[in-house]
């Protein structure tokens, strides 16, 4: 499975498009993982969503996400669930949920992360990175300082979020993030499927020109 790019859907950023045409745009521009996520939306609605989704994701061999809601996820047959830094701990959502099924979790530095991976979390999100407009409600941005951080206290798969595009994203996956995921560099775009295969190409070639930890010399 891979964790280059990890895009989550916004149907406001997105320009009124659709959660599923966003998801179906983005993973035919190559994205890993998709996320669906709506704070507006009832649980039926979302529920309703999250079943076309999690098609369109089956279909083409990539992983479904929902956000914060456990309930949803495995309701609607996702993959997996991610919790935020204020929503239920790792340990009791992993007590609910079917065996295999995906459970990540937003940390802001190394003690966070140990915890997420001691409780059972399948992946980490170093989040926020850098300021974003995309997540109000945000905690202090880590960094590329943060990454480093993190990756040094956990070796569970890493991705970075919060305000990161073609720009940035090199020294991120420089700094030790095994991928990206973003909501406006892809969803904001009007092309959202190439926006998603120049972001993914660029982590790929970032990875392979990183130096292999294990090597010295």
């Amino acid at each position: 499975m891979g964790w280059d790019l990890y895009v989550i859907t916004d149907s406001e950023i997105g320009g009124g498009r659709s959660h599923e045409e966003l998801a179906r745009l983005a993973i035919a521009g190559g994205a890993d993982i998709v996320q669906l996520r709506d704070k507006a939306l009832s649980a039926d609605e979302l529920v309703r969503i999250g079943r076309k989704i999690a098609g369109i994701a089956k279909k083409n061999n990539r992983l479904f996400i929902v956000n914060d809601r456990p309930d949803i996820a495995i309701a609607c047959g996702a993959d997996g669930v991610h919790l935020g830094q204020d929503d239920l701990p790792v340990a009791i959502v992993r007590k609910i949920v079917p065996e295999g099924f995906i459970i990540g979790a937003s940390v802001s530095g190394s003690t966070k992360a140990r915890e997420a991976e001691a409780e059972g979390a399948d992946y980490l999100a170093a989040s926020p990175v850098f300021s974003t407009s995309s997540k109000k409600d945000a905690h202090g941005f880590c960094g590329l300082e943060g990454i480093r951080r993190i990756r040094a206290a956990s070796r569970l798969p890493l991705i970075a979020i919060g305000g990161i595009g073609p720009a940035n994203a090199r020294e991120v996956v420089a700094a030790g993030a095994d991928g990206i995921a973003v909501i406006s560099a892809v969803i904001g775009k009007q092309d959202i499927t190439a926006a998603a295969k120049v972001l993914r190409q660029i982590v790929v070639e970032a990875k392979r020109c990183r130096p292999d930890p294990g090597k010295s010399g």
